[in-house]
């Protein structure tokens, strides 16, 4: 999928999406205590066919505030931050990485319920740094080391035995769904404006006064003065005598 990537603009949707889901997981986490619903039973369970409706709804039920809060601020800035850099293909990226990180889950996790937004973390995490990389655009890479700097520690929970209770299968899946989108999703730099002659496209080296001043190895040469150049093209082989007559 080719998407070409406009410059950055910021809008109302770049916080409200966000909020809204953070706001859903929050609604999920007050009725379940507030009514005891026992939500944990609508996670996912991996390979049985009930199992697969926490496909939609794990990423909204957490086990106990530590839980929550773990996720809410993760979700709420790399949400927000997929939703600037990544605008005209955000709907399906994230929609996409909302259903195969539950998939993913559902087919190589054990058997037990497996809930929370961690997955989701892992691939906006996941897809942001590769897609940068890939663009190789300097805020988008600049925005890939901001991610390694603020979450690179979370590698190590996508392997078993880290901590016990954790599904670091959801953590895999969503951090290998956002590598798999990173390469679906073709995005271009965006179009900068030129602040410099240099940056034109019509630019041409040798018609530039300052460019003349190098030659075709990149070694730095005299050039004439303006005054050198004129005298250079009007020349004249006639002498011309001037006679003085003195005064009488």
């Amino acid at each position: 999928m080719n998407q070409t990537h406009q410059p950055f603009k910021f809008s109302l949707a770049v916080i409200v999406l966000p909020l809204a889901f953070v706001l859903l997981m929050w609604i999920g986490y007050w009725a379940d205590v507030r009514f005891k619903l026992s939500l944990s039973e609508y996670g996912i369970y991996p390979r049985q066919w009930f199992g697969l409706k926490g496909v939609l709804l794990s990423p909204f039920i957490h086990g106990d505030m530590e839980h929550l809060f773990n996720n809410s601020a993760p979700i709420l800035v790399l949400t927000a931050a997929l939703r600037y850099f990544y605008g005209e293909i955000f709907n399906r990226v994230f929609l996409l990485g909302f259903l195969l990180t539950g998939l993913f889950t559902w087919l190589i996790g054990r058997e037990s319920y497996h809930i929370g937004a961690s997955g989701m973390v892992y691939f906006l995490a996941s897809f942001i740094l590769f897609k940068g990389l890939q663009v190789k655009y300097y805020r988008l890479v600049a925005l890939s080391l901001l991610v390694i700097l603020l979450y690179g520690g979370m590698v190590w929970y996508m392997f078993p035995g880290v901590k016990e209770n954790m599904s670091w299968e959801g953590h895999l899946s969503g951090f290998s769904v956002g590598l798999l989108l990173s390469f679906v999703f073709k995005v271009e730099p965006p179009e900068v404006e030129a602040k410099f002659d240099w940056q034109k496209p019509d630019f041409v080296p040798e018609l530039d006064p300052f460019m003349r001043h190098f030659d075709e190895n990149g070694q730095f040469v005299n050039t004439p003065k303006p005054e050198e150049e004129i005298k250079k093209h009007f020349t004249s082989s006639i002498d011309v005598v001037y006679d003085y007559l003195g005064k009488k």
